[in-house]
């Protein structure tokens, strides 16, 4: 089966590793599936963060700046694709194991341990991962680091059809020949052209990317001069009535012991990250922004703020870039004739969910386990392949997967829309009233880390195990 990939980020990626993982091989030759990514960047491992320029990517997933939380059901992911990836991954960030709640002014508002009681348990099978902080250029590090150079094509798509009889059809910019592909899966972000081939009759994309009205902007600084001010193991968040900012270690000091664990907190190491969120009304163009003027407006943003961290953070920081807040609205599917759609090109999530890398390894994972089924359901696998039965598998597959995902996403976007709010401009009244909700909320506890919870210990292998089940 040819598979054609679109986009090298971090769901692409990940898409390669569990199709390779997981597909079954023709039963009487050692071929595999020809799997190939085609990205439009150059992704060259060996080119470094300093280095790199828009000619080599264009995409924040890339880029050493942006910060990220992969999830304990994203982490949990990871270990099911490979045990080595996953301590390759925590060893590139830190696992932070509770998360603070605090105002511009230094209260704490409410804690949350990111952890459940079976964490007490001394046997890793028991045990649960905390979350891992890290860099998304890290965290992509790892996962491209793993796909042979040689299935990476740069060429830039200009169209996808999916058709509903034989292999899809792929153009490209350069106007060479279109290539075929049984099947076609669109891992290219919120402004993708794979998404345009799930609607072939609109004139125009039918559901264009929300701008949300946030930026964010982020980096890193070194944590000599606030090691003793944050806790190790700590995300910290910290609210204001105009934006918000946080910061947590990035990395475990070079000597710690578990340091690849994502079950144990480590001492810190000599980076601190932070990333502050705040409204703009009109989306920023990238291009012509002056970054040292947007340095300064940050600093004066949050210069009346008495929380410690953020007061030193915003003597030494430089902003190098800006990453809008883009969302997409909820599609009426994410499939269509062998045309698949996975991570930000399906379901753009705002940063506010924590769950945007986590969504799209669960994303993968359920599409490549399904795949795998129907494909052994009918009997596919063997050198001579009828092409109808192949199509009807992979058409089985992407359905069960979309009916599958589409609620669960769907309803973390619902509730990251509302949380984002507390990012937004308020006046007074409207600020202190935040800060008197969450101080009721740190007095019940349970309430937020159960919702919390019910996302971050879901194991989407055990619910494609349980479809599976019942399709048997």
């Amino acid at each position: 089966m040819k598979i054609i990939i679109i986009g090298a980020g971090i769901a692409g990626c990940a898409a390669y590793l569990e199709l390779q993982k997981h597909l079954p091989r023709p039963t009487k030759s050692d071929e595999s599936h020809e799997i190939t990514i085609y990205e439009a960047y150059n992704t060259n491992p060996s080119i470094t963060p300093d280095e790199r320029t828009e000619e080599h990517t264009h995409s924040s997933t890339l880029l050493v700046g942006g910060g990220l939380g992969v999830a304990p059901n994203g982490l949990n992911v990871l270990k099911r694709l490979d045990e080595e990836l996953l301590k390759d991954v925590v060893r590139r960030g830190y696992v932070t194991a509770i998360s603070n709640m605090k105002n511009k002014n230094g209260w704490s508002l409410f804690s949350m341990n990111t952890f459940s009681s079976d964490n007490n348990s001394n046997k890793n099978n028991n045990r649960k991962p905390h979350m891992v902080a890290t860099s998304r250029h890290s965290l992509w590090t790892a996962l491209r680091g793993r796909i042979p150079d040689h299935h990476i094509i740069h060429k830039r798509i200009t169209q996808v059809i999916a058709r509903p009889d034989g292999r899809n059809l792929i153009h490209f910019a350069d106007n060479s020949p279109p290539v075929e592909a049984d099947l076609v899966i669109g891992a290219d972000g919120v402004r993708g052209t794979a998404k345009r081939a799930l609607f072939p009759n609109a004139k125009e994309d039918p559901y264009p990317p929300n701008y949300e009205g946030l930026v964010g902007v982020g980096g890193f600084i070194p944590a000599a001069d606030v090691k003793d001010l944050v806790d190790p193991g700590s995300m910290n968040f910290v609210f204001g009535g105009n934006g918000f900012f946080g910061y947590f270690f990035s990395e475990s000091s070079v000597s710690a012991t578990n340091r690849d664990s994502p079950y144990h907190v480590s001492e810190p190491g000599d980076s601190l990250a932070w990333w502050s969120t705040y409204e703009i009304e009109r989306c920023p163009d990238r291009k012509t922004l002056d970054m040292v003027d947007v340095t300064r407006q940050l600093r004066e943003r949050h210069a009346n703020w008495k929380e410690p961290v953020v007061k030193k953070i915003i003597q030494s920081l430089r902003v190098e870039n800006m990453y809008p807040t883009w969302t997409s609205p909820a599609l009426p599917t994410w499939e269509r004739d062998g045309v698949v759609l996975v991570g930000d090109a399906a379901h753009a999530l705002p940063p506010s969910s924590g769950q945007g890398s986590s969504q799209a390894l669960e994303d993968v994972e359920a599409f490549a386990l399904l795949l795998a089924h129907y494909l052994h359901k009918g009997d596919t696998h063997r050198d001579e392949v009828i092409p109808t039965a192949q199509k009807n598998a992979i058409n089985a597959a992407a359905s069960q997967y979309v009916n599958l995902r589409q609620p669960h996403v769907n309803e973390i976007l619902e509730f990251a829309q509302k949380t984002q709010n507390s990012k937004r401009e308020m006046g007074i009244f409207k600020e202190y009233s935040m800060y008197a909700v969450m101080k009721i909320m740190g007095l019940f506890p349970g309430f937020m880390t159960n919702r919390i919870r019910a996302v971050t210990e879901y194991n989407i292998a055990d619910h494609v195990a349980r479809v599976i089940a019942s399709d048997t």
